[in-house]
């Protein structure tokens, strides 16, 4: 197979950039309704850095931010679904910058939702400057949300 016929073969996916912000679950929710609508599987993805302005080895020796994400990431699914997660939702912790991570990770992607602004001062999570980012270099289409409109009704 060539890597169009692979990228072609795999089920589609919807990528969310999640940092626990209202805006992120917000984006949850609208990615939620366009994956189910559409078929897709749903990936909600975090991302982590360690802050440039302090080195590694300032950080309290049982502070693990890689842990300190995930439970950021299934806080806001959990907030977002309770009990009821979609079957087909992957969930992905990364360390990166979070434009890069959003990028990498919607390669191939049905699309990329993300909040217009999120947390700016827990590791660098989302930023406005992200979802600037992502909409200017994504190689998918990218919905940037605004507000906590739930989803329209698709499909």
């Amino acid at each position: 197979m060539t890597g169009y016929e692979t990228a072609h073969a795999l089920p589609p996916r919807v990528v969310v950039g999640v940092d626990g912000s209202d805006q992120s679950r917000t984006a949850l929710r609208w990615g939620a309704a366009i994956a189910k609508s559409s078929g897709a599987r749903l990936d909600a993805v975090i991302a982590w850095n360690y802050n440039t302005g302090y080195g590694a080895g300032y950080l309290p020796d049982d502070r693990n931010p890689s842990t300190e994400a995930d439970k950021v990431l299934t806080q806001a699914v959990d907030a977002v679904f309770g009990a009821e997660r979609p079957d087909s939702m992957r969930l992905a912790v990364r360390e990166g910058q979070p434009a890069r991570v959003l990028l990498d990770e919607s390669e191939g992607a049905l699309m990329l939702v993300v909040g217009s602004r999120g947390h700016g001062g827990f590791m660098g999570l989302l930023l406005g400057s992200v979802s600037a980012s992502v909409a200017e270099h994504a190689t998918c289409p990218v919905l940037v949300l605004h507000g906590d409109e739930p989803p329209i009704p698709l499909g």
